[in-house]
């Protein structure tokens, strides 16, 4: 006997995992709204509001996402260092517009240099978690990016 449903499943051609999303504990959903979309630009495309207070979002930005989170005010967890050993990097087409873009919003990005055949861009959020930007390049490994370089 075959099941219908994994039947159906197993004809589909699009692999069935989708995306992968970060999905980040913060203290102060304020601080990292600021920081993620005023300051690089994601667009809050969904929420959970408790009491009047965003309690947990999704962003998006370009076709990339991630979810937020606030620690309820009694959480013991809600003091510990959240970011430590976390990074998520995010291919992009141009990581040196990135780096520009976010500077013009008021963030202090680190400035872009290349590593593995990427120039990186990266920053860290109000609770610790680093985020970088990377995008393909042939500009040789460990190059630091001068903003008034010819061709810069």
């Amino acid at each position: 006997m075959v099941c219908a449903v994994h039947k159906e499943v197993s004809l589909m051609t699009e692999p069935n995992v989708q995306q992968a999303v970060p999905f980040f504990m913060v203290s102060s959903m304020e601080a990292s709204l600021r920081f993620y979309v005023e300051g690089l630009g994601f667009t809050r495309t969904n929420q959970w509001i408790v009491a009047s207070k965003i309690r947990w979002c999704w962003l998006q930005l370009g076709g990339a996402a991630m979810m937020l989170q606030e620690y309820r005010p009694d959480s013991p967890l809600r003091n510990e260092h959240l970011g430590k050993g976390v990074s998520v990097c995010f291919q992009c087409r141009d990581a040196i517009a990135i780096y520009h873009e976010t500077r013009g919003r008021g963030l202090e990005p680190r400035r872009p240099f290349v590593g593995n055949g990427l120039w990186v861009t990266s920053f860290t959020d109000p609770d610790g978690y680093k985020l970088e930007f990377e995008s393909p390049t042939t500009v040789p490994e460990e190059t630091i990016y001068e903003e008034n370089a010819p061709g810069a």
